[in-house]
């Protein structure tokens, strides 16, 4: 498929061929895109939430009164979870909340994703994310000249210091080079900006894929 590319001030920059192959699937897939979005939440997750369990809780192990003879239940501590100031039974403890899931699929969503925001329009192709200075107000009235008001730009093989500046403060507009593009944040996002390297980038890297 064929995109036109624009310039940063909105003008015209010729046009690109995109790969069908990534950018052109017509059935998008949402159980493989919602399959790789919690995969990559499962990953931030800290898993540090934890609660204390019987041998850390500060209380007497002194077994609470006789065995028997008394009418009430068996109690041999009160660390048990059934007294106040007892432990917690069954609490969340460290772990990690990540899973594994396989290359292809991760690989698969990623093209999904790419050819959603085509496919419904919201692509856009920059001849480049250079600024000379970085003013935000002077980027944020050119983003809003070309129509992008909440978007993720991938800038290229490394984001442009000046631009990446200017555009931290401008808010819903995320900048990543090339090794940062994920299916979560394509998706989160209204309008996915790419620069001519970053397709062209993008493209060499499936095609890699699909020779190996």
């Amino acid at each position: 498929m064929k995109l036109d590319v624009i310039k940063l001030d909105g003008g015209k920059g010729g046009s690109i061929e995109l790969p069908d192959a990534v950018f052109g699937i017509e059935e998008i897939r949402g159980d493989i895109l919602q399959r790789v979005v919690t995969w990559q939440l499962a990953k931030r997750r800290a898993g540090t939430h934890k609660i204390q369990v019987r041998n850390e809780v500060s209380r007497t192990g002194k077994k609470m009164y006789k065995q028997k003879g008394t009418g009430g239940a068996r109690h041999g501590s009160r660390r048990a979870a059934q007294f106040v100031g007892g432990a917690k039974a069954h609490g969340p403890v460290v772990r990690s909340h990540a899973f594994d899931l396989p290359k292809k699929v991760r690989a698969l969503a990623l093209k999904h994703a790419l050819s959603s925001k085509a496919k419904s329009g919201a692509l856009i192709v920059l001849d480049s994310a250079v600024v000379a200075e970085p003013k935000t107000a002077a980027l944020r009235a050119n983003l809003e000249k070309i129509g992008v008001t909440n978007a993720l730009v991938i800038a290229g093989a490394e984001v442009n210091d000046a631009f990446g500046k200017a555009a931290r403060n401008i808010p819903n507009v995320d900048v990543l080079p090339n090794a940062g593009l994920n299916v979560y944040d394509v998706l989160r996002r209204k309008t996915l900006v790419l620069t001519k390297d970053a397709v062209d980038a993008i493209s060499a890297r499936f095609a890699e894929k699909e020779a190996a």
